[in-house]
């Protein structure tokens, strides 16, 4: 039975209710390109959005992607890690960031996010979101990789200043096999 409700659904809802026309994005971790795609076609024509993956596999689909729908204008693509997104927009200008951590859907399990730049790279999203900007975040671990990455970053939002952020972590109790945990951050 395929689950109706799952991380990317409840991510979507959030991610909509916070990007409007000619709005700045970041795609921190492209991917195939489906979130790309997404904040491209909430953004609009005015918007711009910037994606990330250290993979040339990913930056290939995402492009794919990205023709396909229309949206290529709307984006630019960057082979370089996440950790370099500040190189692309100001501080206090972005209105939504997504994570995606983990592994390339469909690639090679043993390249995947790592703690420490994804750590760093959450930190400059941190400063990069304008206020009532988001930063949506989903851990993806299971098999052998991603529980050193999903404690740490689980540790490190419940450090977050919240004078200035909310943070809501969801995670689904009852399904098995290490579901995927999203995550949401709020700038105030």
């Amino acid at each position: 039975m395929r689950k109706t409700f799952n991380a990317l659904d409840i991510s979507k809802r959030v991610i909509a209710s916070r990007v409007s026309e000619g709005d700045i994005c970041i795609d921190a971790t492209a991917g195939r390109g489906n979130d790309t795609a997404f904040l491209c076609e909430l953004a609009g024509k005015n918007g711009k959005v910037f994606a990330f993956d250290i993979q040339p596999e990913a930056i290939e689909s995402t492009r794919r992607l990205l023709e396909e729908k229309g949206f290529a204008e709307r984006a630019e693509l960057i082979l370089g890690s996440h950790t370099d997104m500040d190189r692309y927009a100001d501080e206090g200008t972005v209105s939504c960031i997504t994570f995606n951590f983990g592994w390339l859907p469909g690639g090679d399990h043993t390249i995947h996010t790592q703690t420490e730049t994804s750590l760093e790279a959450v930190k400059k999203a941190l400063r990069l979101i304008k206020k009532g900007g988001l930063i949506s975040m989903i851990l993806y671990y299971g098999r052998d990789t991603g529980f050193e990455e999903k404690e740490a970053l689980l540790r490190f939002v419940k450090t977050i200043d919240s004078e200035e952020y909310s943070v809501i972590t969801a995670e689904f109790s009852n399904r098995p096999n290490c579901p995927p945990i999203p995550i949401f951050i709020l700038r105030e």
